[in-house]
């Protein structure tokens, strides 16, 4: 294959003149061109108004071997067109681990399913746990929970099949380096099982909550045609060890209470997974206190944003997100995260008696607002305490008040953008209506945050608004409390992904290993190929 960089395009074109460009830069009849892949496209908006697709296209020229494709390479003296050898990901050969017992894997999240089916696809057939339900009676209970406010602490955004990613904006994008080819192989997967294949090249890959739902579902049709047992309402409650080693799990089912043997138990909870946390505490269990962040959900109107970062061509192109960051002279550092164009701001919460933000969008991304999290970093200095559970207990200190504040029933207290930088309560919306099911209480945000969390996200509203005009806009809704950007813990694990704990597999996001839905399956199947290694 030749590959060709900063391919540039006007909007609008279509690909036959993606081909003749290509040919043009090859200096080669386009009817030579037998393959033409999309590698990566991205919206080059640098000089607004004058915005264009840039692309990274591999070629294939019929009738081309290497050498010729060297020497075609050579001819051009261009620096944007290399000979490129594909080197897609291989699952490496299992090793001698000759378990007594089937794996067992905690959490059908993207972790523990891409590591399940990593495994099943090598001939182990491992038992999945699940302490929700099964994605579509889980979607069915959402509903419920954010047009009525009743909870199932069980089954809901944060528990069941598919993760927390389900509902979620499904943003594939991740910072996470891989020189093995494990990126690429979880996008291919996600396509594999439904997913639209132009998340294998789009800067920022999206799959939509509402697509990833039929992916989780068709992953967890193929594991049982690999002999796997997937088991909904499921919870791990113990462990069972014996010499320092791992020997068995205690479960409690829909029938009550049964033990299950397992050498080999690779643990992906999830991050809100608190119960768990403590057993594994009591165990004994090595686990460390970690960073991670809280804040609000802010939102926009959708086209506002995509006009400022687009200009005209706005409504030629999808809409747009941003990412903005800000240090102040505090020490402290704000910034946005898991940014959900055209989407809305979701009740997330997995226990009663607290309010949790996130935001969702499906794949369309056509509502009329945008919203992010608007975030503060913290880390064990804002939870000295010298429990390893102290991050719980300060998100869950937060998401209490913010219960308390929005009046109970689940609703989440807002504060219009203006009156927060005024420190003032707000009476209503503006212009921009709040997307929050099932509901929010105008109030005083102040009553639900740190104070050195307010006062970090005061500052840096105007200095946001320079590098995003309108980001301060007056009527942007503030909606409270987001505590679950990542897990407040690390469970300890070594090179080869394993605990102290022989046979415990920490993995994923909940164990303090990933942020996000490509990252978190990627440790699946780290974790996969370390279980296989034994």
């Amino acid at each position: 294959m030749i590959r060709i960089n900063q391919l540039k395009m006007p909007l609008g074109h279509d690909r036959a003149s993606l081909l003749e460009k290509a040919a043009r830069v090859l200096r080669v009849p386009s009817g030579e061109i037998e393959k033409l892949t999309i590698v990566k496209q991205s919206v080059d908006a640098r000089k607004k108004p004058d915005i264009w697709y840039s692309y990274v296209v591999d070629i294939g020229i019929r009738q081309a071997g290497l050498q010729k494709e060297e020497k075609l390479v050579r001819r051009l003296k261009d620096r944007n067109v290399a000979v490129h050898k594909e080197a897609p990901y291989r699952l490496p050969e299992p090793g001698t681990n000759l378990m007594a017992s089937r794996p067992v894997i905690i959490g059908t999240g993207p972790a523990g399913l891409f590591c399940g089916l990593m495994l099943a696809r090598k001939g182990y057939m491992p038992i999945l746990l699940e302490r929700g339900e099964d994605v579509d009676a889980r979607t069915d209970r959402v509903a419920r929970f954010w047009e009525t406010g009743q909870l199932d602490p069980s089954s809901n955004v944060q528990f069941g099949e598919g993760g927390a990613g389900t509902f979620s904006d499904g943003k594939l994008n991740t910072l996470v380096k891989d020189t093995f080819g494990r990126n690429r192989e979880v996008l291919r997967i996600l396509t594999e099982f439904g997913g639209d294949p132009s998340i294998l090249y789009v800067n920022k890959p999206h799959i939509g909550t509402d697509i990833l739902r039929q992916v989780v579902k068709n992953i967890r049709r193929e594991l049982i045609s690999l002999g796997c047992d997937v088991r909904f309402g499921h919870r791990l409650t113990g462990l069972t060890v014996s010499g320092g080693v791992l020997a068995g799990i205690r479960v409690e089912g829909p029938t009550g209470p049964y033990r299950l043997p397992a050498d080999a138990l690779v643990l992906a909870p999830g991050h809100s997974a608190r119960d768990t946390f403590t057993m594994l505490k009591e165990a004994g269990v090595p686990m460390e206190k970690k960073n991670f962040a809280i804040g609000v959900r802010v939102e926009h109107d959708q086209q506002a944003v995509s006009r400022q970062q687009y200009g005209p061509a706005f409504s030629k192109l999808p809409p747009s997100d941003y990412k903005l960051a800000c240090h102040l002279p505090s020490g402290r550092s704000a910034f946005t995260f898991c940014v959900c164009p055209g989407g809305q701001v979701v009740a997330a919460a997995s226990r009663q008696g607290g309010v949790v933000t996130n935001g969702m969008s499906l794949r369309a991304r056509d509502g009329a607002n945008i919203n992010g999290g608007l975030l503060v970093g913290v880390g064990p200095e804002d939870f000295p305490e010298a429990d390893v559970l102290a991050g719980v207990w300060f998100q869950e200190r937060w998401e209490k008040a913010a219960f308390q504040l929005g009046g109970g029933g689940f609703r989440a207290p807002a504060q219009r953008v203006e009156d927060f930088l005024h420190k003032r309560p707000s009476q209503g919306p503006g212009a921009i209506l709040p997307t929050y099911q099932p509901g929010v209480t105008w109030t005083d945000l102040e009553g639900c945050l740190p104070n050195f969390v307010s006062d970090t996200l005061r500052d840096a509203l105007p200095l946001m608004d320079r590098k995003l005009r309108g980001f301060s806009v007056p009527d942007g809704v503030l909606t409270g409390v987001e505590t679950r950007s990542s897990s407040p813990v690390r469970i300890l694990r070594d090179e080869g992904c394993q605990s102290p704990l022989h046979g415990l597999y920490p993995c994923g996001e909940g164990a303090g290993y990933a942020g996000g839905i490509v990252s978190a399956a990627v440790d699946g199947i780290r974790v996969a190929e370390a279980v296989a290694r034994g």
